[in-house]
């Protein structure tokens, strides 16, 4: 564990009889960020937070909280606090009671418990609603009630599980800036749960993208959306248009019938591997102009920018982000830069993958 690490999961498994949920976890958690456990449903991300929530206790392997191993540790001796996907407030309390209870139960005293509640519901901007029933407030305030529940016991670690998904696109939108920006106010440690890939490349520092009960991959929204390490990531992580390819030699990729220059190194000659352009990276420009044409086949206006469909004289299909109209039917080309070319090795791990990485930085 790294000096600056609050949670470290090692070989961590969980089953139930013959199905297993999670298969050898290792992960590690530092103070003072936001985390995201990223993936679909059914892939072990709420299995992970019960864990160190202490909700449920692993098969194999070793969690730590602050350098002690906690695996036999009752969730009310860990410093850790979790906000639900429904909340779970008392709807017989006002706020707060709500917020009070963890403290009632600790028999603080009630000056002392008075000015801890004023102070969390100041944080989350809902001064002023001390009487107020949980059955009067919005979606958005009774989940910053639920923060406030939570955040008032003074956790290492706050767990946050889908708490966003009930919420209507844009009050949704709202609380994710309100949440990021209470996570950086106070400094704690937030690992957040959602399927929303949008959402996770929003708030968080460090994304944790799971499949199947293991992590695919992880690091910095940036490092994640700009270098899938494959297939999936690249289709969860964002849109994304991925083809066939064949690696000629360093820094040079073949795909689609034309050989292009690339920023991609350190795989065999000739091998076989996909290549990824992301929309918004591709260049709506002449047929002259373009390093590939397409035929549009459809155009939807999003707001910011049209979502064009075209097809290329192979069959692959290409979509394009711009804020340029196309006319459907009608041949375009489509530009890009070496960087704007994402190369993936078919069956890389995420440690071959990061060792490739810095062998790029070392050149």
């Amino acid at each position: 564990m790294t000096g600056n690490a609050i949670i470290e999961f090692n070989h961590v498994k969980k089953q139930y009889d013959d199905n297993v949920i999670l298969k050898d976890i290792d992960l590690e958690i530092e103070r003072g960020k936001f985390y995201t456990l990223l993936g679909p449903s059914g892939c072990g991300k709420t299995t992970i937070l019960n864990l160190v929530a202490g909700f449920t206790e692993a098969t194999e392997g070793t969690i730590t909280l602050n350098g002690k191993k906690v695996n036999d540790i009752p969730p009310n001796q860990r410093t850790v606090n979790t906000v639900f996907q429904d909340y779970a407030l008392f709807p017989h309390m006002n706020v707060f009671e709500n917020v009070a209870f963890g403290l009632r139960i600790k028999k603080m005293n009630k000056n002392v418990i008075k000015e801890k509640v004023a102070e969390v519901l100041k944080m989350v901007q809902l001064s002023g609603y001390e009487e107020r029933g949980i059955s009067e407030m919005s979606g958005g305030q009774r989940q910053r009630v639920a923060i406030a529940r939570a955040l008032v016991n003074e956790p290492d670690v706050l767990l946050l599980d889908e708490p966003l998904s009930a919420l209507d696109l844009k009050l949704r939108t709202d609380m994710q800036y309100e949440l990021r920006e209470l996570q950086q106010r106070l400094g704690i440690t937030f690992i957040f749960v959602t399927h929303d890939q949008e959402e996770a490349l929003a708030m968080s520092d460090i994304i944790f993208v799971m499949k199947e009960g293991e992590i695919v991959q992880s690091g910095t929204p940036v490092d994640i959306y700009d270098e899938p390490i494959n297939r999936y990531v690249a289709d969860f992580i964002g849109e994304s248009n991925i083809v066939k390819g064949t690696m000629i030699q360093d820094y040079e990729v073949s795909f689609v019938g034309h050989t292009f220059e690339c920023v991609d190194a350190g795989m065999r000659p000739n091998e076989k591997v996909e290549v990824v352009l992301r929309p918004e990276d591709l260049v709506l420009t002449s047929v002259e102009k373009g390093k590939l044409t397409v035929q549009v086949d459809t155009q939807l206006f999003r707001g910011v920018h049209y979502e064009i469909i075209g097809y290329d004289r192979d069959g692959n299909e290409w979509m394009v982000h711009s804020t340029k109209k196309a006319k459907v039917g009608s041949e375009v080309g489509l530009y890009f830069e070496p960087e704007d070319i994402h190369v993936m090795r078919f069956g890389e791990s995420e440690q071959e993958f990061d060792a490739r990485l810095e062998s790029y930085e070392e050149e």
